[in-house]
């Protein structure tokens, strides 16, 4: 738009001059070596402009003469660069495809058109060409020409650095993210895995620099910055409470502080404010902690707070939890096992029950059985619990990636990866109720189930065969599948099928169910015992 305006201005500009120039005529005389030309300065103005004209037409081809060459030497460039590229675009394509006699053929192609040492992509698709091919040793060789050329450098340091991942350099994979965090820290691939390298390796003041300097690079968010520092900030406390406890209170108060629901964190405070002599301080962290996440580490650490405590004390301070926690299974697993620590047998029955309403699991039944084992001594109701023990659910632990820890930790030993373990049931057993214990007996296992039955004089009194005085023993052989254990919901009755009288005699260590609900003289298992009656250990 604006071009035409200038152009009509100027066509505008000259009619107005050459009207001026009718309106105004004159006569232009010129004498030169005794000649003489006289015409109106019309016709003057007219000629000079011809003149100018043919001048600059003249510049122009003098010069078109001599760029000549230069401009068809450049097409011919142009287009051979042109087809360069091309087979270059062409290359990259194929190798996201996975075509590697494509890609070859376009790298070949395009080293030819173009000139390679100037050209850093050709050399990016010959390394990927050769990842794509297998010859991992000439990808890395390229990688490695690459890293030689500075625009080139963080892009070899992050080819070599995943080569050496795929074959598990950690040493090596650590040594090239380190170089280029140093070239850009702003790299979320090269600070993340220098982040992880330093936390697997016990840096955790390296790492909590990394994360600080992420954190002001906006690599992180607020949040994650925040629970990611509480993490490292508690396994620094963990490491340093026994050489040193200062550090680890400051570390420990801090991770607590940044993940009041991180129970790690309020344990390792507390433990730290513990060997300081702080009791009432350790124990408001772990009581803060408790409020928000009940958890049996806190339990066992606001417990055992002070090694000198009686078991009554020990009771008091777990009674103290359940207070602040009613109606929680941790809560009142942590008053069952003070309660049996101070042989108070029915307080500790009762909140084994109430856990188990509340939440069944494996280890409560388990209490029940160590609770019946040290009040009444009743075999049969040991195994009767340790029975539903097998069939309830696992409890939680501490999980990340599939892997089970006894302990947290900072980092997943599979994967690397901060902050991955959860507190939950392992996926192992998060499958439906009784799928990975109990199934329908074909015919075939019929017999594998079945215990031999009891011989005249065999058992006592109470139905437990005699010699067996540890409930180890009874687990052992509810392991080995020699008896079935029932599952109702009161524990009532364990069911024990007859085996034939040639194979009784190869079984006479096996134990024979003791409940009151078994019936010795009965050849075949109930239908509804034997539907529920196999089970596997884990």
């Amino acid at each position: 738009m604006l071009r035409i305006l200038a152009f009509f201005l100027l066509v505008l500009a000259l009619a107005l001059g050459f009207a001026w120039l009718a309106d105004n005529p004159g006569q232009i005389a010129l004498d030169w070596q005794g000649a003489s030309v006289q015409t109106s300065v019309m016709v003057f103005v007219i000629v000079e402009i011809a003149v100018l004209v043919a001048v600059v037409a003249l510049v122009w081809l003098v010069r078109l003469f001599f760029k000549t060459p230069d401009a068809i030497s450049g097409w011919f460039s142009g287009r051979r660069r042109d087809r360069g590229y091309k087979a270059l675009s062409d290359g990259i394509l194929a190798v996201g495809a996975g075509d590697a006699v494509l890609a070859r053929q376009m790298t070949k192609r395009s080293q030819k058109l173009l000139d390679g040492r100037r050209e850093p992509l050709i050399r990016f698709l010959d390394a990927q060409t050769a990842m794509i091919e297998g010859d991992h040793a000439r990808a890395r060789a390229a990688f490695e020409g690459m890293e030689q050329q500075p625009e080139t450098r963080l892009l070899a340091l992050r080819g070599l650095y995943l080569e050496a991942e795929r074959l598990n350099d950690d040493a090596a994979a650590r040594h090239y993210a380190e170089q280029a965090a140093r070239l850009a820290p702003h790299l979320p691939w090269a600070g993340g895995a220098v982040l992880e390298s330093k936390a697997i390796a016990g840096d955790y003041d390296g790492a909590l620099a990394i994360l600080e300097a992420q954190r002001e690079s906006r690599l992180v968010d607020r949040s994650e910055s925040r629970r990611l520092r509480a993490v490292l900030l508690t396994a620094k406390a963990n490491a340093a409470t026994d050489g040193n406890p200062a550090v680890a209170r400051a570390a420990g108060l801090e991770a607590h502080k940044l993940a009041p629901d991180l129970p790690p964190a309020a344990v390792a405070a507390a433990r730290a404010l513990f060997r300081q002599g702080e009791l009432r301080r350790g124990s408001k962290v772990l009581e803060k902690s408790w409020t928000q996440t009940p958890h049996p580490d806190i339990a066992a650490a606001y417990v055992n707070a002070r090694p000198g405590d009686s078991v009554s004390d020990r009771l008091a301070r777990a009674k103290t939890l359940q207070s602040l926690r009613p109606n929680n299974v941790e809560s009142s697993l942590a008053v069952a096992h003070a309660a049996l620590d101070a042989q108070e047998f029915a307080l500790a029955r009762e909140e084994a029950l109430a856990a188990a309403r509340l939440e069944p699991r494996e280890s409560i039944y388990l209490l029940l059985a160590d609770i019946e084992d040290a009040d009444t001594g009743n075999e049969g109701k040991v195994r009767e619990w340790m029975g539903q023990a097998i069939r309830a659910p696992r409890d939680p632990a501490w999980t990340a990636d599939g892997y089970v820890a006894e302990e947290w930790a900072p980092v997943s030993p599979v994967s690397g990866r901060i902050d991955a373990f959860q507190w939950k049931v392992p996926v192992a057993r998060l499958a439906a109720p009784g799928a990975l214990i109990e199934a329908e007996p074909s015919d075939d296992d019929t017999a594998l189930v079945a215990a031999a039955p009891l011989e005249p004089g065999q058992a006592g009194e109470d139905g437990a065969p005699r010699g067996q005085t540890s409930r180890a023993d009874t687990a052992v052989s509810d392991a080995g599948g020699a008896a079935t254990v029932g599952n109702g919901a009161s524990g009532h009755g364990s069911t024990s099928d007859h085996s034939d009288p040639s194979r009784a005699e190869e079984s006479d260590e096996r134990p024979a169910p003791d409940d009151p609900g078994v019936k010795s003289g009965s050849g075949a298992m109930p239908a509804d015992a034997a539907s529920g009656s196999r089970f596997r250990l884990f």
